[in-house]
């Protein structure tokens, strides 16, 4: 009973850790939306306590450091402010996150800490203004803002951010991901309410012995179930607890979390507690329908008549057909639920064959060393326990199988919708100037940064098109210009040739049409007159200051497209009046050199922090959206947890096993059986059940990636998913006999011979 609690207790542990995913989500939510500023509308009047501020965002060695320019409109001390600090900092003081304050003083940190320009540290942001306890944020006071243009202006913090959405397929991924993970959790804990099996079959004899009918002895056999499950509940409330206490130290995405908020949803917590030991007493009873207890036993009905197969299919092939029919790219239009059905149903149904299929391939293994014939003749008389005890980890590997072809699959289509595809360019700086003289200066000054190997510059306007009609915002329509020598536009566009006083337009769909062939609203054509005055807000023209494009050359543009898609209007300085226009930026493209040690980081501090006009951004051929690397750390990080689980249920099945055979392992020591004969066969009869089910998890698992990829729309771009888990799976059979042999050796005393 031991056992059996303490296997259904870290069950319950993980189904209770999971149970707080909702709260943790809506709790960071909360923190997020709190601290998120609502910006003034156009034309609407700052009030006396309204502030000026600016987003910033930067990188430190693949961690991302986001943060809050600010600046009081009127007096700093009745301004609104967001949460976790306790007033607007003055120019060049800095509240940070408590993560960020141990970096920057940290050895590693000293480089980041230059990017604040000496900015001192005023204060600590505190918890209710923070995504997670390791997240990376602060607060800057400045006075650069009112110099912009067109500052933003706050009026106050707090937005409202429950209706966020995210995009079908990323949803679809999250819910395969639950299910996988989960799924594997909720057998283990069936599989530990029926440890035990042999030892609770003496029990029920003496019972029966003692004068109990059949029916008094299978409620007794249920209540043991019960209490164990009910031990089992309490032992995993008391591991949630301590686990709790340490979820704050785990480095998981979106700045961790807070063990304040790992508190389980009342909902799934009450469904565990009334699930958990309703399913104990229900197995116990499903388990002991064909069992004929009596005074001298206890035999098993139908035996020789084997397992059935046919209704073991009708799970998985009612699984694949409800993925089947969803399929066919749609996935934007699929159902949570009926995708968590569909997956639930397939990797159950995979489960339910494995039993079957153990039994049909143990039957016909024969001869063999001492070792191997001792685990197939075990396994021959009752496969049951291995089966059960292995089904766990065949869901797990099938799971992760199908799991790792999409994610691999959804993570490919995110890293090409960013055109951030195999490049020289790693960085782009951008600045807004007020003369093509002002462009090149910055272009310089970034050419000589510290770290970088090459740039080039480039000048781009977005220009009001005249006589266009405002959208419905108000907004002019605008076209893009860039400007450029021929050395730089060569980098961007292909030509024929090129000449200072040319003009090229370039852009073109996948099969080759040029914009004026496929009719493009946005395109830029000969004749068209664009306004020079191109400063935001474009809410109609008043002024105009008329350009008339020239005649233009058509031009291809380059695959590499440094992350962006540069297509529209391209001109030579001669070509263009740069210095007429009213909003210009100085865009430099930038190559790293590899031989200098944190060479963007160099780049970066020669940025700086506190310019809301100046931006820098990577480009990076692995530069994955912050939604799937996020992902893909909390994926990595429950597979491992996942695992660990499964192989602490095999080491606690496989000790259960020996404990149950302790007399007749104590007669083969007695007989004269080596103990590495012994030690071996457990090897065996851990290593069969094993390689069976990865077998059968990596057809299935294949299988399952196949359908999820069609159900989204995506290709296969990771056909050898299953080598990294079958060979995890192969290891974990080495450590689980490893975990067991201690009890092997101590079960093999001669003291096992004693009996009554």
């Amino acid at each position: 009973m031991l056992l059996t609690a303490l296997g259904v207790g870290l069950g319950v542990m993980l189904l209770l850790l999971a149970s707080t995913a909702p709260t943790v989500r809506d709790a960071m939510q909360d923190r997020m939306g709190a601290r998120s500023p609502v910006f003034l509308e156009e034309g609407e009047e700052a009030g006396g306590d309204a502030l000026l501020a600016s987003y910033e965002l930067t990188g430190f060695r693949g961690t991302m450091v986001s943060g809050l320019l600010l600046e009081p409109l009127g007096d700093p001390e009745a301004a609104v402010r967001p949460p976790g600090i306790d007033r607007i900092p003055t120019a060049g003081e800095l509240y940070v996150s408590p993560a960020l304050r141990d970096l920057l003083r940290s050895e590693d940190g000293a480089l980041l800490a230059e990017r604040f320009d000496e900015a001192s540290i005023v204060g600590v942001i505190g918890a209710e203004g923070l995504s997670g306890p390791h997240e990376l944020h602060f607060y800057l006071g400045t006075d650069t803002l009112s110099k912009e243009p067109a500052p933003s202006a706050v009026s106050s913090f707090g937005e409202d951010r429950s209706n966020s959405g995210m995009d079908p397929v990323f949803v679809m991924l999250i819910v395969v991901i639950i299910v996988v993970l989960l799924l594997p959790i909720g057998v283990f804990v069936l599989t530990a309410v029926r440890f035990g099996g042999e030892s609770r079959d003496r029990r029920l004899s003496a019972l029966r012995l003692m004068g109990a009918d059949n029916g008094m002895t299978r409620r007794i056999a249920a209540g043991e179930s019960l209490v164990g499950a009910l031990l089992g509940l309490l032992v995993g409330a008391c591991l949630f607890l301590v686990a709790r206490m340490f979820v704050g130290e785990v480095p998981l995405p979106y700045g961790g979390v807070s063990p304040a908020d790992t508190v389980p949803a009342p909902l799934i917590a009450a469904s565990i507690v009334v699930l958990v030991p309703a399913c104990a007493v229900l197995v116990t009873l499903f388990a002991l329908r064909k069992v004929a207890v009596s005074p001298l036993g206890v035999s098993r009905e139908g035996t020789d008549r084997g397992r059935r197969l046919w209704w073991r299919l009708v799970l998985p092939a009612v699984g694949i057909a409800i993925l089947a029919v969803l399929g066919g790219g749609s996935a934007s239009a699929a159902d949570e639920w009926a995708i968590v059905t569909g997956v639930l149903m397939t990797l159950t149904g995979f489960t339910l064959l494995l039993p079957w299929i153990v039994e049909v391939v143990v039957a016909r293994l024969r001869g063999g060393p001492l070792s191997w014939q001792l685990a197939t003749r075990r396994l021959q008389l009752n496969s049951g326990p291995a089966a059960r005890t292995v089904s766990g980890i065949t869901i797990a590997v099938a799971g992760a199988i199908a799991l790792q072809m999409l994610f691999s699959a959804v993570d490919e289509a995110d890293r090409e919708a960013t055109g951030q595809g195999p490049s020289q360019v790693q960085l782009v700086a951008s600045s807004s100037v007020d003369s093509s003289a002002e462009g090149l200066a910055f272009a310089r000054g970034i050419d000589g940064a510290e770290g970088v190997a090459s740039s080039f510059s480039i000048l781009r306007a977005d220009l009001p098109l005249v006589g266009a009609e405002p959208d419905s915002s108000g907004r002019q329509e605008r076209r893009s210009v860039v400007v450029a020598d021929c050395a730089a536009l060569d980098k961007l566009i292909t030509f024929s040739s090129c000449a200072d006083g040319d003009a090229f337009v370039a852009g073109a769909d996948g099969d080759g049409d040029s914009f004026a062939d496929r009719g493009d609203a946005s395109v830029v054509r000969p004749g068209d007159r664009l306004d020079l005055d191109n400063a935001y807000p474009g809410t109609g023209v008043t002024d105009p200051r008329p350009w008339d494009v020239p005649r233009v050359e058509q031009a291809g543009t380059r695959e590499f497209t440094v992350g962006e898609t540069y297509e529209g209007l391209f001109v030579t300085p001669s070509a263009f009046p740069v210095e007429e226009l009213s909003d210009i930026r100085s865009t430099v493209l930038i190559t790293l050199d590899p031989r200098v040690p944190d060479a963007a980081e160099h780049v970066r501090n020669h940025i700086g922090i506190g310019d809301p006009g100046l931006t820098l951004h990577a480009l990076s051929p692995d530069a994955n959206s912050t939604e799937m690397a996020a992902v893909g750390d909390a994926l990595r990080a429950a597979a491992i947890v996942t695992m660990a689980v499964i192989g602490a249920s095999m080491v606690v099945s496989t000790i259960e096993q020996l404990r149950d055979r302790k007399r007749q392992l104590s007669v083969l020591v007695a007989f004269g059986t080596d103990r590495s004969t012994l030690g071996a066969s457990v090897l065996w009869q851990t290593a069969i059940p094993v390689v069976i089910g990865l077998v059968i998890a990596t057809g299935c698992g294949l299988g399952l990636g196949l359908l999820l990829l069609r159900m989204a729309g995506l290709p296969v771009t990771d056909w050898l998913s299953f080598v990294p888990l079958v060979g995890a799976g192969l290891a974990m059979v080495v450590l689980v006999t490893l975990a067991s042999l201690p009890s092997l050796w101590q079960m093999m005393r001669p003291d096992g011979l004693r009996t009554e």
